[in-house]
This record gives structure tokens, C-alpha cells and sequence, in this order.
């Protein structure tokens, strides 16, 4: 029950008892018959009764219970909007459901600067992305504390007609630093009472704990992308120089087939250089793994041969860039021997909810002793820290079900599994992906 119904409530109890005292003096006064002495005394006893009910529901405990429940109704709804930051459209669909679910007249929100958003009464003149104009919210900007307005100087709105009258204004911080306010503003000073105050200060701080989710959010995809950024920049000198050798090898005997390497050498470098997106179709994360056998292919020759067996259902999901290419190249550096070639298999298909990338191998395999270390910071060389990357943006971006996983017995060969949780709107189903190669 909303406190402007308990006010109502209790207006309506007044009325009633004034009605029914007015009729039990006259019946003191004025004969009248039994049955109507009966209802009047029986309007007092139901309105003894109301008042009772209604003190016991308008008690303080359940008034805090109640403002407690607008305050987390209100930034439940909010995290939508919240979570993709302060801006003048998060801040303006913020105001409006605040609005909808509290007692205030007008609810406002503020950065340092400027009004972000503002909804209610007044509306027609309190306009969006002006500067802040009330000392009072420079002030909270200012000491980080709450104020609160009880007339309309204080207010300070210019405009001659503006019915608010008191408003209350709390700070929005983000670790302590105050990056906005929020203001709940109301027509008449009655209003301003230890509840209203406290339930804005807890809104307040809720809100403040969603922008602060909201700019972790924010810092954690720029920490991904500053991965990607690195993983980029992570050229295997070795697999550069040995590329350039076996083309420049070929320009007497085979120059059309150097030209040709020439030009998807630069393609494939280009790509590794400028991908900018976290998430690619699994189709272009296989075209370059491809891309790279081919050069493999050239310096080796038939010494590794390559097989795919991939569903048509798991071309389009998205995964995250560079995840295929440095288990295959994993393959190639530590699976290939000096006497025998080396078969790699790659396959993609769904299995039980989850999508599974496979890449397997037949080479040397791994010692027992550091089969468990595949898959930590600095194991092995080149790529081994390539792995332990791609294990981590997996299980980073589709959840802890999701990574690598390394199989292998020595002399016979290694597989590598990449499971992939995928969600609905990246697949259309679930997905887990699989890869087997030498970690």
C-alpha cells in the first residue's frame, strides 16, 4: 500500500467517524427506532475497527518495508538501462519508471554537468541536456552528501509557474566518486519526511552500485579487446622468418606458386593485424586456420596433411577470434616428427547442448609428466602461452562449462577440446567445441 493511499485512507476514516458521531448525538437527542440506534451503534464499532487496521498497517516497520520494495522494484527495472551506462536515454527511461513506482511529484537525473533525464510535472519546462542550474546539486556533487530542498527558491527553477516545492537529491557515485545525482521532487514540503528521504538514499546507492557494475562491464571488455590487441601482436618470429625462406626458396624453381603465397602471406597477416571484432563466424575463424596450413603445406610438403569433417549448423556461430588457428599451429610446431607425416583433423559439430571444435592430431603426442601443464602461462614454446589465451577468453566469455581440454598419449597423438556453452542468440542452440592438437 502506497503511502498517498494511506493518506487517503486516513481522510476517509475522519469522514466517517465525524458522520457517524453526528448521528449518534442526534440519536441521544432525538428519538429514534432500534434499528437505526442498531447502525449507528455498529458504524462506530467498524470504524473503531478501521482505525485499528489501519495504525497497524501504517506502523513505521511496514512503512520501511514498503519504501524498501519501491526501492528494489525501481532498480530492478533500471538494470536494463543501468547497465549500458549514464547517457541522457538510460537516464530519461530511468526517471519515467521511478517516477511510475514512487510518490514523487517529478524524478530528475544529473551527471557532473548536465540533466540527463527528467520526468513528471514540470516537464514542459524542465529540459533535458541543460546544465545544472540548482546550487543544491552542485553542492551534492560537491561533498557527496544528500540535500534536501523544502521550497521553491531552493529549487531554483526560473520558470513562474513550476508547481514543485520541495525536492530531495542524493549523489550517484561510482567508488565513492559522486558522477551524477538523483533527485525525487515533490509539490508540497509535507512530503519531506525521514521515510521519503531514506528510501531515495537507498535508491540512490542502488543505482550507484548498477553503474558501477556498469563501468566494471565496460573496463572488462576493454580488457578483452586489449587481449585480443596483444594476441595480434604475438607473431611467431620462427613461422614468419621459415614462411619468407620457403617462398623466397620458390621464386627460381616455382614463381607463380611464390607470387601466390606472396600475396595470401600478406592477406593472412593483414587479417592478424587489423581483426577488430571479439566475435567472428566459426567459418572465417576456420578460413584462416586454413590459410595458415597452406604455408605449412609449402615448407613441408605432403610431411602434413589435413582433413576437416565440419557440420554446416556451426558455420555461423560466433566465436572468439583466433581460437582455431594457434591449436593447429600447435600441431605443427610439437606434433610433427622427423620420419613419418603428420595427419591433422579438424571438425566442428553440435553435441548434447554445446557446439565442439575438434582439431586432432598422430603425432609425437606428450610425456605424461606435462600433459597437465598444457594449459598454464609459459609452458612449452611459441605458443604455449597461445593456448593458455584461448582457454581463458573461452571460459571468459561463454562461462566456466566452456575452454580447452587436452588429451594425449605419447607416440600416438593428441587431442585438444575447445567446448563452447554457446548461447541461443549467438547459435540458435547451445554449442560445445572440441580441438585436438599438442598443447
Amino acid at each position: 500500500m502506497s503511502s498517498r493511499r494511506i493518506r487517503v485512507m486516513d481522510v476517509l476514516l475522519v469522514i466517517a467517524t465525524a458522520i457517524a458521531s453526528t448521528l449518534a448525538i442526534v440519536s441521544l437527542l432525538v428519538e429514534v427506532s432500534r434499528p437505526v440506534h442498531d447502525i449507528v451503534v455498529a458504524g462506530l464499532v467498524v470504524i473503531a475497527s478501521g482505525s485499528v487496521i489501519a495504525r497497524m498497517v501504517t506502523r513505521p516497520d511496514h512503512l520501511r518495508a514498503m519504501q524498501s520494495h519501491q526501492s528494489l522494484e525501481i532498480a530492478e527495472g533500471s538494470l536494463g538501462y543501468l547497465r549500458r551506462g549514464l547517457d541522457e536515454e538510460t537516464a530519461q527511461a530511468v526517471c519515467r519508471l521511478a517516477l511510475a513506482e514512487s510518490e514523487a511529484a517529478a524524478v530528475a537525473i544529473t551527471d557532473t554537468e548536465r540533466v540527463l533525464g527528467f520526468a513528471g510535472v514540470g516537464e514542459d519546462h524542465h529540459s533535458v541536456g541543460g546544465p545544472i542550474m540548482t546550487r543544491a546539486t552542485r553542492e551534492v556533487l560537491e561533498h557527496n552528501e544528500h540535500r534536501i530542498l523544502a521550497n521553491r527558491e531552493e529549487i531554483g527553477c526560473p520558470y513562474e509557474g513550476c508547481l514543485l516545492r520541495a525536492a530531495i537529491v542524493v549523489p550517484l557515485q561510482i567508488r565513492d566518486v559522486p558522477v551524477g545525482t538523483l533527485k525525487f521532487y515533490y509539490t508540497t514540503p509535507r512530503l519531506l519526511n525521514e521515510t521519503q528521504v531514506t528510501m531515495v538514499e537507498g535508491l540512490g546507492r542502488l543505482l550507484s552500485t548498477q553503474l558501477e557494475l556498469s563501468e566494471l562491464e565496460r573496463q572488462t571488455e576493454l580488457a578483452t579487446r586489449m587481449e585480443l590487441k596483444a594476441l595480434q601482436a604475438q607473431i611467431n618470429p620462427h613461422f614468419l622468418f621459415n614462411t619468407i625462406n620457403t617462398i623466397a626458396s620458390m621464386i627460381r624453381t616455382d614463381p607463380p606458386r611464390a607470387r601466390d603465397l606472396l600475396r595470401e602471406f600478406a592477406r593472412f597477416y593483414r587479417r592478424t593485424l587489423e581483426e577488430s571484432a571479439e566475435l567472428v563466424p566459426l567459418e572465417r575463424e576456420l578460413e584462416y586456420a586454413r590459410s595458415y596450413l597452406l604455408f605449412e603445406h609449402a615448407r613441408f610438403g605432403d610431411r602434413v596433411q589435413v582433413s576437416e569433417d565440419v557440420s554446416e549448423d556451426v558455420l555461423e556461430v560466433l566465436v572468439p577470434a583466433f581460437i582455431v588457428q594457434p591449436i593447429v599451429e600447435n600441431c605443427v610446431l610439437h606434433a610433427l616428427g622427423p620420419d613419418k607425416p603428420l595427419h591433422i583433423g579438424i571438425s566442428a559439430f553440435r553435441e548434447d547442448g554445446f557446439v565442439r571444435i575438434i582439431v586432432t592430431d598422430d603425432g609425437v603426442g606428450i610425456a605424461p609428466e606435462d600433459l597437465p601443464k598444457v594449459l598454464t602461462s609459459g609452458f612449452g614454446k611459441g605458443l604455449g602461452i597461445a593456448l593458455k589465451n584461448v582457454d581463458d577468453r573461452l571460459r571468459g566469455h561463454f562461462g566456466p562449462d566452456s575452454g580447452l581440454v587436452v588429451t594425449s598419449t605419447q607416440g600416438v597423438g593428441t587431442t585438444v577440446t575447445a567446448t563452447l556453452a554457446v548461447r541461443d542468440e549467438e547459435s540458435g542452440g547451445g554449442g560445445d567445441a572440441q580441438s585436438t592438437c599438442r598443447g
